[in-house]
């Protein structure tokens, strides 16, 4: 993914956390995957093995897309946090959003 596409995923992934519509954190993203409300998970790169273990399982068990970006702290710096090693989008629309800037298939 080229600069200007990351930084209009995080633009779009900082308006989704803003107005509700995407989650923080491993924990938070697990949470929603179990309920059936992730519609994808954003995924830093750098973050600990034993965290994007704990998302990835469960995403990839129910067939959530997955984007990689290549920096904890540039996604954590989209929800005003110094790193994150997830955020889980849970509106439909922002997802489709998210996935276009991607390149990949939309969600329902």
């Amino acid at each position: 993914m080229d600069d200007a596409a990351e930084r209009r995923l995080l633009g779009l992934i900082g308006l989704g956390l803003r107005g509700r519509r995407a989650v923080l954190g491993v924990d938070r993203v697990r949470e929603a995957a179990r309920r059936g409300t992730l519609r994808c998970v954003v995924v830093a790169d750098d973050a600990s093995h034993h965290s994007r273990e704990k998302v990835e399982g469960i995403v990839r068990a129910r067939r959530v897309p997955v984007i990689r970006v290549p920096s904890a702290a540039r996604l954590g710096g989209v929800a005003g946090r110094e790193a994150t090693a997830a955020i889980g989008v849970v509106d439909a629309s922002l997802a489709n959003g998210v996935l276009a800037v991607v390149g990949s298939t939309t969600v329902e």
